[in-house]
């Protein structure tokens, strides 16, 4: 034991705040919350009383215990923290579900657990849960999060068993962009994606990868490319960033290279057309490049990338509503969300 301890004055109480200001315990209690007829001048007695006995205000962890809430949502991302936050989309999406449970008086707790299965999901300390395109590997988790009887909303997430589905157009998007560089010509198309595995192992696009993965968003993007391009390979990403799009372009463009890539973001995109420099491959005149995201990347002028904006923003503000509205006993109704393509300088007709 701290030698010291027993000379530390223990922490006053709101008991001996009431007793100070000469009201009951539940009196001084209504005073600190605003959540009951008490007047201002017991109010100023009470609060005068607190500020004399250095008393801070009543635990809040009493306060969730009493309220059988912790005012907390967990927002589960299969991505690194590091890695998360160099996306520019995963901010948008935070900064839009913020928008919509700040007012409502409830916090964000980040939950990251590649691999892990959702082990610790299920018994983290929340009201309600956002999976931000996580995979099938959380079922056993939702499951125990539902006998809990706490609400769970899935942002670009595979379909699960009740649980609400804030969606976007990864396929029909992509497909959108594919249809594009064939109208332009364009035959050999290849793929940047993003990860497929929890490990987040780079490597080619193979076939058995693919089955393997469960990597909704990924698997989605692929989907719609290969349905204008049914051939269609290419290299698989360690993350989102332009140093992955570095790699992975430097691996496909050389030798026998393709007139045409989709990368699964902006930043490989960006990435993709920084290796075409590097290798002397000219863009867009030798080699399309698309991406998707629709965000502004600090120093790609001159390049303005074709590609495929998503409202990130607006995704993370209707999965913030769905919680609110879930926590109040409402079923919301599933969204679906669209993206648009928007045409820059780094796709032309092939030479």
């Amino acid at each position: 034991m701290d030698a010291g301890a027993s000379d530390r004055p223990a922490r006053p109480t709101l008991a001996a705040v009431a007793a100070r200001a000469g009201v009951s315990p539940s009196t001084a209690s209504l005073a600190f919350s605003g959540a009951g007829p008490v007047s201002e001048s017991t109010r100023a007695r009470v609060l005068e009383a607190a500020r004399a006995l250095d008393y801070g205000g009543p635990d809040p962890r009493a306060q969730s215990l009493r309220r059988g809430r912790s005012g907390i949502v967990g927002v589960v991302m299969e991505d690194r923290l590091r890695e998360a936050f160099r996306d520019p989309m995963n901010i948008a999406m935070l900064d839009g579900l913020a928008d919509e449970l700040g007012p409502a008086g409830l916090g964000l707790l980040l939950l990251t657990e590649p691999g892990s299965g959702g082990a610790g999901l299920s018994l983290a300390p929340v009201d309600a849960v956002v999976l931000v395109g996580c995979s099938t590997q959380l079922d056993k988790a939702v499951v125990v999060l539902h006998q809990r009887g706490i609400p769970v909303v899935a942002i670009e997430a595979e379909p699960m068993a009740d649980v609400l589905s804030i969606d976007l157009d990864n396929a029909d998007a992509t497909a959108r962009a594919a249809r594009h560089l064939r109208d332009l010509g364009h035959a050999d198309v290849a793929l940047v994606t993003l990860p497929l595995e929890p490990s987040h192992a780079r490597g080619a696009l193979t076939e058995e990868r693919l089955a393997a993965s469960t990597a909704f968003t990924a698997k989605e993007r692929i989907r719609g490319a290969r349905q204008v391009f049914p051939d269609a390979g290419g290299v698989v990403a360690a993350g989102s960033s332009v140093e992955e799009g570095m790699i992975a372009g430097r691996e496909l463009l050389r030798g026998s290279r393709p007139t045409a890539v989709i990368a699964q973001s902006d930043l490989l995109a960006l990435g993709v057309v920084r290796a075409a420099e590097e290798l002397g491959i000219r863009v867009p005149e030798e080699l399309s490049v698309v991406g998707f995201d629709g965000v502004r990347i600090e120093g790609a002028a001159p390049w303005e990338l074709t590609t495929l904006v998503q409202p990130a923003v607006e995704k993370g503000r209707a999965a913030g509503a769905a919680v609110v509205e879930l926590l109040a006993g409402v079923t919301p109704e599933p969204r679906a969300f669209t993206s648009e393509l928007r045409l820059g300088n780094t796709t032309a007709r092939r030479a």
